[in-house]
């Protein structure tokens, strides 16, 4: 089963970057979170969108 989200860790693995870069794009909209108490989540379909280039 495909994850839903993920962890910030686990979307720097998956898209090859670092937390600042990271940072950046959740900070231009690019990237949607949502916390779940005090976890920060990253939208697994804005990372499909940012990949398909359509963010």
């Amino acid at each position: 089963m495909t994850k839903l989200a993920l962890s910030r860790k686990d979307t720097c693995e998956a898209l090859s970057i670092g937390v600042t870069k990271l940072h950046e794009l959740i900070n231009a909209g690019t990237l949607e979170t949502f916390k779940i108490g005090r976890k920060t989540l990253v939208k697994r379909e804005s990372i499909d969108r940012l990949i398909a280039g359509e963010a």
